[in-house]
């Protein structure tokens, strides 16, 4: 049984109950809908009441939907959901052609795609591009997102994906240290690696490494930790020591010799991690499909050039 249009909850209450369901915080709601953590938690209390039933429940420092709370929170948050996109889509088509967003990681906008993003404009320069650099995963519906690039094990592509390359992982460093292969552990004892602590994978662990050579237990002279990969390459550039790095990603590095690739007598560990392309909508604009037409044809020459 429905209830009267006149006894619906005001719509502030109910944006208000779907910025704290989004984020399970009301101090974070508070800050998308720009408003004051009490001026949300009015609004919290203001539905509870209208509707007569509890919503969330209460606990030190968090807060959990009621059955009840759990049950409106999926209409709610769908019928504001299809609100935004309509809205977005009006205002748009009255201002033109709004920016395509595009969400990766820090590394794989920095080293793989703005080097290359200068060739999308020349082909595309009626195309805005809005890239948001984040290490964490953000929903792209609900940031109003149109592409992400994950990175995923090849299992466990998120559903509607397209996979664009996987990586390739081996040591190397710059000229200047005077290294062209990594085929003894008197060369690790005196030498300073650099670490990616971003991914505890044992393809980034240089401790998996050495096992894989037969040299468990050598200690080299020195260890530079990084929790961000682009800051670890930087610093191999810079010649601060070897790094572990990805050959997708710095392919230019190796062509015009800023960095060498260090041969060892025994492959390291594998990754089974891909990057691959998630898209808002099934069908969208003319300029989002544009980008990414051109980010696969990208991957695919990546792939191919991936073991060169």
């Amino acid at each position: 049984m429905s209830i009267p249009l006149a006894r619906i909850p005001s719509i502030e209450f109910l944006r208000g109950f779907v910025a704290v369901g989004r984020r399970m915080s009301i101090t974070l709601a508070a800050q998308d809908l720009f408003l004051t953590q009490s001026a949300v938690s009015r609004q919290i209390h203001g539905l509870e009441s209208a509707l007569g039933i509890k919503l969330f429940e209460r606990a030190h420092r968090a807060i959990h939907f009621t059955p009840e709370g759990e049950q409106l929170f999926r209409v709610a948050d769908n019928a504001l959901q299809q609100l935004q996109d309509t809205l977005g889509a009006l205002q748009a088509s009255r201002a033109g052609p709004r920016p395509v967003t595009l969400t990766a990681t820090i590394s794989f906008v920095g080293l793989w795609l703005l080097p290359r993003l200068a060739g999308f404009q020349q082909q595309h320069p009626e195309v805005e591009v809005r890239l948001s650099a984040n290490n964490d995963i953000v929903a792209l519906r609900q940031e109003g997102l149109d592409i992400a690039i994950r990175y995923c094990a090849a299992d466990g592509m998120p559903a509607g994906a397209r996979r664009l390359f996987g990586e390739t992982i081996f040591p190397v460093a710059h000229p200047s240290l005077g290294i062209a292969r990594l085929d003894s552990p008197e060369i690790v004892a005196r030498s300073v690696l650099l670490e990616f602590e971003g991914d505890q994978s044992p393809w980034w662990r240089w401790e998996a490494w050495l096992e894989t050579q037969g040299w468990a237990g050598v200690k080299p002279k020195g260890v530079i930790r990084f929790n961000l990969f682009d800051q670890m390459i930087h610093a191999a550039v810079a010649g601060q020591g070897i790094a572990l790095g990805r050959s997708q990603f710095i392919r230019p590095m190796l062509n015009d010799g800023r960095l060498l690739r260090l041969a060892t007598p025994q492959p390291g560990p594998r990754s089974n991690k891909l990057f691959c392309l998630l898209q808002r909508e099934p069908a969208p604009s003319k300029e989002t499909q544009a980008l990414i037409d051109w980010i696969v044809a990208e991957a695919q020459l990546t792939d191919v050039q991936q073991e060169a």
